[in-house]
């Protein structure tokens, strides 16, 4: 019963995507909510105009799937749900005044990691009371875990942080982030799966609560497959920061609150390479006034040596496949 939920909840979401995303895509296009492309990315510049916000084609999909499948015993998931609409609502934020008060550069860095940093402050002291996640976390392939205590909470604050913005990053070909992030959370419905089948604790609450979380994502997974449909190159619509950043938070919250945070590094690896790829290049270029990268982030940098978008959207999912498959395989065994 329990499985056949979970792909439910896939199928759900995936077929209330599939059926809304034209109507977003053609209302988006009515209110001329449309992508701008900078003018340093020369090789998009094809792409100026195409529809943006899509984010909201997923996020329907998810929240309709979840109403309908989560039930008693549902805490965890429903904050992940109350947390993604958060960061969502601070893309459509930066979405609305890059479209509508034509400042292609929207909400200021300082404006969007404030709000970051309150949302994330709050999320950080739920976890350390709460009796369903507290302040320890699994270390990957060791079947052991270690005490944060009161470090949990910056720590929590410094991972949202830095799944948000790295996914929100990584979002810059047609269906990369996309379908990386898709990876991503089916290989954890795995390992959340693994870990009640090798009786490892993934929470310090009971496991239907995992079991709601697993729900969650596999909705998500539906809704971004739909959304993959239309979003793969090439793009008909963008996931825009309120895709971007939605995504970032769900790729947090799973692992937090399923205590397998020091897991994201390692499957999320090219989400890593995203945010790495930034800061050195702004770091380098600060002190020497030269390039490390051709252009950032790194999938940029792979386009401007000459590598079509789609060979490195596919490069890029299959090593979050085989990052994920061999994580996997390591902790059944």
């Amino acid at each position: 019963m329990e499985i056949t939920k979970i792909i439910l909840s896939f199928i759900v979401a995936f077929t209330i995507g599939i059926i809304i995303a034209p109507l977003v895509i053609m209302f988006m296009r009515k209110q001329k909510a449309k992508q701008t492309i900078l003018h340093y990315v020369e090789a998009h510049a094809g792409k100026q105009g195409t529809p943006t916000m899509g984010g909201v084609i997923f996020l329907f999909a998810l929240s309709i799937s979840c109403a309908i499948f989560l039930r008693e015993n549902s805490e965890l998931a429903v904050m992940s749900l109350i947390i993604t609409f958060s960061y969502a609502l601070l893309g459509f934020l930066d979405d609305f005044i890059k479209i509508k008060l034509k400042q292609n550069l929207g909400l200021k860095p300082y404006q969007k990691i404030l709000f970051q940093i309150i949302v994330a402050t709050l999320v950080a002291v739920y976890v350390y009371k709460s009796n369903l996640v507290g302040s320890e976390v699994e270390i990957p392939f060791g079947h052991l875990s270690v005490d944060f205590k009161y470090f949990i909470i910056p720590f929590t604050i410094v991972v949202f942080l830095a799944c948000t913005n790295a996914v929100n990053l990584t979002d810059g070909l047609d269906g990369l982030a996309t379908i990386t992030t898709f990876i991503f959370l089916m290989i954890f419905i795995a390992l959340l799966l693994i870990g009640n089948h090798t009786q490892r604790s993934f929470s310090v609450g009971n496991e239907k609560e995992i079991f709601s979380l697993i729900v969650f994502c596999s909705a998500t997974c539906g809704g971004l497959l739909a959304f993959l449909w239309f979003n793969a190159y090439p793009a008909k619509i963008f996931m825009g920061d309120t895709g971007s950043m939605a995504l970032g938070a769900i790729v947090a919250c799973v692992a937090i609150f399923s205590r397998t945070t020091l897991f994201i590094p390692i499957i999320g690896a090219v989400f890593v390479a995203s945010a790495l790829s930034v800061c050195i290049q702004v770091a380098y270029y600060k002190k020497t006034k030269r390039r490390i990268f051709l252009m950032a982030p790194l999938h940029h940098h792979f386009e401007k040596k000459g590598i079509h978008e789609t060979k490195i959207v596919t490069c890029y999912a299959i090593v979050t496949f085989v990052l994920g498959f061999v994580t996997l395989l390591f902790e059944f065994l």
